[in-house]
């Protein structure tokens, strides 16, 4: 990479000012901190804002994230979902999501907008209610990704958004050269976005590099 990508890159990962989001402008950096100490290692700042783009642009009022995490990305959804929107995260380790509980207080998120489950992401996604949310995010690397997916596009109204963070990972996914477990998994599952017929998807270098698509079912 020349350096003039990297400082574009840079340049985009800082045009969002962090500190506006939130009435107390140390949230972030706080649950940043969460999160890497707890193995938990959050989204970056061009992905996060990619993340609340998305939802401002389909007015989500009802989203579904896999991996909460320490609340990086939670947060980025919440600040872009409509006032009044409800997002459910599930995440199977309970101190992910007690760091995250902390996090939303910080940023004085009403206890009603959030909806905590500790579980397992397969176990879970699998009782919650067909084409009924506007938004469905979870990370590129996750285990069992390519059966998230056939669940996000079950979960998905007409219209809703699929948010995949960490689609590069790490710069390995582009590299022939990296051949281990995980990137494998990675890149079949930006094959199987990009093979899905009900879904018109896009995949950009912010961050660790989000994946994203709407869903558009066929008509039959």
């Amino acid at each position: 990479m020349s350096s003039g990508k990297v400082a574009s890159w840079a340049h985009g990962e800082e045009f969002v000012d962090e500190a506006d989001l939130f009435a107390d402008d140390g949230v972030l950096a706080r649950a940043r901190e969460r999160g890497n100490e707890l193995g938990a290692p959050p989204v970056l700042p061009g992905a996060g804002a990619l993340m609340r783009l998305l939802a401002a642009a389909v007015q989500a009022r009802s989203a579904v994230e896999i991996g909460t995490g320490s609340g990086v990305g939670s947060l980025y959804l919440l600040a872009g979902m409509h006032p009044d929107g409800v997002l459910t995260t599930i995440d199977p380790e309970v101190e992910n999501q007690r760091a995250a509980r902390e996090a939303f207080a910080e940023a004085r998120i009403r206890t009603p907008r959030v909806r905590t489950i500790a579980g397992q992401p397969r176990d879970v996604v699998g009782r919650l209610t067909d084409h009924a949310y506007d938004l469905v995010a979870f990370p590129a690397h996750a285990p069992h990704a390519e059966e998230l997916l056939e669940h996000a596009r079950r979960l998905l109204r007409p219209g809703g958004v699929l948010v995949i963070p960490h689609a590069l990972f790490h710069d390995r996914v582009a590299d022939p050269a990296a051949r281990d477990a995980t990137t494998r998994a990675v890149r079949g599952l930006l094959r199987a976005v990009s093979e899905a017929e009900d879904l018109v998807p896009a995949l950009t270098g912010s961050g660790d590099g989000v994946l994203a698509a709407v869903h558009r079912p066929r008509r039959g």
